[in-house]
């Protein structure tokens, strides 16, 4: 009885680790001619103050792209195959739940939106153009939550946007 348990166990491990590599996405791959990709640093048009984070959600979303894919960054937006333009349109941070004894604010919510619009430079046309949408709640008062909320909503938004432009063909 034992062996025979084995004996199952050893072959369903053998067919998992046979069709481990067989599973891909269809649409995931980027376009043959576009192998660079500029991406200059997004704009602040959120009239929120926030120009401080600008340069480091640019900075994740290359990151990202660079290890994650097979685009290259480049500075250059003259020689980028691919250009990605982009502006945080709104962010807020506004009470989401209120205490039931004091009616004031337990927890506060960060809310990021950002405007995104990617050009093939090479055939000159859009791509797309979209506005991602990240968000975190964090304990009102406590500054490093909110920091941290603040850097959860931009990870979502700049895995939504990698999302996008990796499988949106």
């Amino acid at each position: 009885m034992v062996k025979e348990g084995a004996t199952r166990f050893l072959l369903l491990l053998l067919v998992a680790v046979s069709l481990q590599g067989c599973y891909s996405f269809t649409g995931a791959s980027i376009p043959q001619h576009i192998k660079t990709i500029a991406i200059p640093v997004f704009e602040d048009r959120s009239g929120a103050g926030i120009a401080q984070f600008r340069s480091e959600f640019t900075r994740g979303l290359v990151d990202k792209i660079e290890a994650q894919s097979s685009l290259r960054f480049t500075p250059s937006m003259a020689s980028a195959d691919a250009l990605l333009e982009g502006a945080i349109t709104s962010f807020s941070d506004v009470p989401s739940q209120l205490s039931s004894k004091t009616e004031r604010a337990r927890t506060n919510r960060i809310t990021l939106a950002v405007q995104v619009t990617m050009t093939d430079r090479v055939k000159k046309k859009l791509f797309f153009t979209q506005t991602f949408v990240g968000f975190a709640d964090y304990y009102a008062g406590n500054y490093v939550a909110q920091l941290e909320a603040i850097r959860y909503s931009q990870v979502q938004v700049i895995d939504e946007i990698f999302d996008r432009v990796v499988s949106g063909w």
